[in-house]
């Protein structure tokens, strides 16, 4: 006795197969499934990021905006204007974000340079330092506040595809009261 299907046992097997729907929505969901979960972290990866670069903005407009109601800045003022960014970037740890606040003062022809630089978690910008400020910044004669701030984002699970990269912002606003804050002695 041969165990070759003959040709009418073989049709016969095909037209079973053909019919039988047991195992396609097994089949289906095993080859979707590594496309929707990709689709879920990368969501879920994405929102986040997108929350943070958020937050890293509402930072930068924030520690400058409050600078910029100041006639004088004295370096306890300081300590608590910078020390604000932990409470608007929450719930995300601030612990190494880096906030940068300075005024830029620019010369006859619209060229910036630092009068004075204060940082948190960061390096201050040396004074006198040459400032390239946008276009519609270049005026003669004036003082700007500029905030930065710079937040080190590690996805939570897409990390080892990714890495860590930086968000960052930067911010300018123009003093309230008077046409340059004095900023504090040392930082």
């Amino acid at each position: 006795m041969s165990m070759v299907p003959t040709g009418a046992a073989f049709r016969s097997f095909l037209d079973r197969f053909k019919g039988d729907r047991d195992g396609v929505s097994a089949v289906e969901f095993a080859i979707i499934l590594p496309f929707m979960l990709a689709l879920y972290v990368g969501g879920t990866e994405l929102g986040d990021g997108l929350a943070i670069q958020f937050k890293v903005v509402q930072t930068s407009r924030t520690v400058t905006d409050l600078a910029s109601q100041y006639v004088s800045i004295n370096n306890a003022t300081m300590t608590n204007i910078l020390a604000a960014s932990a409470s608007v970037v929450s719930p995300y740890p601030a612990t190494n974000m880096v906030v940068t606040l300075s005024e830029v003062t620019t010369d006859s022809k619209g060229k910036g340079t630092i009068t004075w630089s204060c940082s948190l978690n960061g390096t201050a910008h040396p004074v006198n330092q040459a400032v390239t400020l946008p276009t519609n910044l270049q005026t003669a004669n004036i003082s700007l506040l500029w905030g930065e701030v710079t937040y080190p984002y590690t996805p939570s699970i897409g990390y080892a595809v990714t890495g860590t990269f930086n968000i960052y912002q930067s911010t300018y606003f123009y003093p309230r009261m008077v046409n340059s804050v004095t900023g504090p002695a040392s930082c």
